[in-house]
């Protein structure tokens, strides 16, 4: 079953194709995307990693959380599932 990573503490720097070479050494990546300022454009310093098997999720979370990459401490936990929004504004 797959498993959605938060990745926090990103460097503003990094690409989306390192942040799946980083993963990609656990197991199957579906995507990895990272955040960024609808804006700018720029990198907000946060991303997400989704992979197909939960098992190396929690392998590649508890490795990479501390770890130092691209000059940054990451900070590496299961995401939380995205809250329902009812959102009555107009």
């Amino acid at each position: 079953m797959a498993k959605k990573i938060y990745v926090g503490n990103l460097n503003f720097n990094t690409t989306e194709e390192q942040l799946n070479t980083l993963f990609a050494q656990y197991g199957t990546i579906i995507s990895a995307s990272i955040v960024t300022d609808r804006y700018t454009g720029r990198s907000r310093g946060f991303g997400f990693v989704e992979m197909e098997d939960s098992e190396a999720a929690d392998a590649a979370i508890s490795a990479l959380d501390g770890q130092e990459f691209d000059s940054r401490a990451l900070r590496v936990n299961e995401a939380n599932k995205k809250p329902n929004r009812s959102d009555n504004r107009y």
